[in-house]
């Protein structure tokens, strides 16, 4: 199947708001692609005002040197932090993102490197991707369609990356990584934005979570087993007397950032909060879920046990009356100092 060459893509934000069950030219989406057509609901003002002020502060800063600057600064970080973790309008994701990851200062700086990557260039990869594409979100209309613009663009994008680091090439989870991103930006944003995640541009590179062995994910998934034995100590030990590790259940987490497990709503307020804290926030989610749903997993066994931690959440945890609830909550987990001690320990058993 060829699917190298360039497509003309529809917008960013009517990719985000592509609606299921229609075909190209149908009325524009609702926002999260999954859910029956209908009107869109209108912007009540509350919305309105934090659109306004959302633009306001990214008036400040056009520029990723611009933005570190600003972030440099503790009362803007601390304000921008506040209002990051509220969620970024949906309409300025697209813009937000490649510019608090890095993604579009590395796209200023390497003018016609992707088209070149994309189209003149061969991957030993691009089976693997074609192989892949039907897994990538079936149920969002933008990727449902076998060979339509969605899996094109998601095929330029990883095709792309694995000529550009052929070190990582190209493993399934990052299809779901670069997948959230083509939905908010075109195909180049999105190469870069990867490429900053990836790299760490702003936060600790993910790439060893994808290079041959998965050094970074058994060093994060052997913190996040110690995160659990010392913060749910009654699930630990359950988890052990069936035998369950976390490989078996939490890896999905790391290598998609839970675009696979998660309900879209929820994803896409757990990446705003990521893309500008980093992968702690995996930590404090993962941790969030498994202490709102321990009294039930703890009467489970090991089929139903794996299949309970290992599965796709359609809703927020009951435990919460809100998402917002939810996400207040998992960001007050004091994991950072437990964190580096697991890292050290992680090293120390390794030397």
């Amino acid at each position: 199947m060829g699917m190298g060459g360039a497509m003309d893509e529809a917008g960013p934000s009517s990719r985000a708001r592509a609606m299921s069950g229609g075909a190209a030219g149908t009325s524009l989406p609702e926002p999260l692609g999954f859910v029956p057509p209908g009107d869109d609901p209108p912007r009540d003002e509350k919305e309105t005002r934090k659109l306004r002020k959302w633009r306001k502060m990214l008036e400040r800063a056009t520029t990723h040197d611009q933005w570190k600057a600003a972030l440099s600064q503790p009362g803007f970080r601390k304000k921008f932090t506040m209002r990051n973790r509220k969620g970024v309008p949906d309409e300025l994701r697209g813009i937000v993102w490649p510019l608090v990851s890095g993604g579009r200062e590395l796209l200023l700086r390497n003018p016609g490197v992707y088209e070149r990557l994309m189209l003149f260039e061969s991957s030993a990869s691009e089976l693997d991707i074609v192989r892949d594409l039907n897994r990538t979100f079936p149920g969002h209309v933008y990727y449902a369609q076998r060979h339509g613009p969605g899996q094109r663009s998601l095929y330029n994008v990883l095709k792309a990356y694995s000529v550009f680091d052929r070190s990582v090439g190209y493993v399934q989870g990052m299809g779901f990584v670069t997948g959230v991103l083509l939905l908010y930006m075109c195909e180049e944003d999105a190469f870069w934005t990867l490429v900053a995640l990836l790299k760490g541009a702003h936060h600790v590179p993910m790439e060893g979570m994808y290079q041959e062995g998965l050094p970074l994910l058994q060093r994060y998934l052997y913190q996040f087993d110690g995160l659990v034995e010392h913060f749910l100590p009654r699930l630990c030990q359950h988890l052990r007397q069936e035998n369950i590790v976390p490989t078996m259940y939490c890896s999905q987490w790391f290598i998609t950032v839970f675009s696979y497990t998660l309900p879209f709503g929820c994803l896409l307020r757990v990446w705003d909060i990521f893309i500008h804290e980093g992968m702690r926030v995996v930590f404090a989610i993962g941790l969030e879920l498994l202490r709102c749903e321990e009294e039930d997993l703890l009467g489970l066994k090991f089929e139903n046990l794996v299949q309970a931690l290992s599965g796709k959440r359609n809703a927020v945890p009951k435990a919460h009356a809100s998402l917002d609830d939810f996400l207040r909550k998992a960001m007050t987990w004091n994991i950072k100092k437990k964190l580096r001690e697991l890292d050290e320990a992680y090293e120390g058993e390794r030397g």
